[in-house]
């Protein structure tokens, strides 16, 4: 069976993709890496990888799997072919569309009508 593996990127894996890359991809890691899961900084770094590891593409049963998150991840940072400077735009870009969307979820509180509300008995 697989252990240890999530739904969507953890969190807790990503201080272990500190060191595969240049100092600024370490830099980032590391302050990423000693935040809540919920800051707003996490959340863009766990976007990024999402959107770099695939995981809205793993399967049960499928080969990416098979070899867990942490894995994953640092095959595809090891392999990413572009440079950190390339890594840290796509975090940029994460950290903008978080914050717009968190910008917005505030001005504009999503309301439902009583009747959607209601628990059918």
């Amino acid at each position: 069976m697989f252990r240890n593996n999530e739904l969507l990127y953890p969190q807790s894996i990503t201080k272990a993709l500190a060191d595969l890359r240049g100092r600024r991809w370490k830099e980032l890691v590391t302050y990423v890496a000693s935040l809540d899961e919920t800051h707003e900084d996490a959340l863009a770094f766990q976007l990024m990888m999402i959107r770099l590891c695939g995981c809205l593409t793993c399967q049960p049963g499928g080969y990416k799997l098979s070899l867990g998150c942490k894995t994953c991840a640092s095959r595809t940072i090891t392999s990413f072919s572009g440079s950190d400077k390339a890594l840290l735009r796509r975090y940029k870009q994460a950290q903008e569309e978080i914050r717009a969307f968190l910008n917005a979820s505030v001005s504009e509180p999503v309301s439902q009508p009583e009747e959607e509300l209601a628990i059918p008995s």
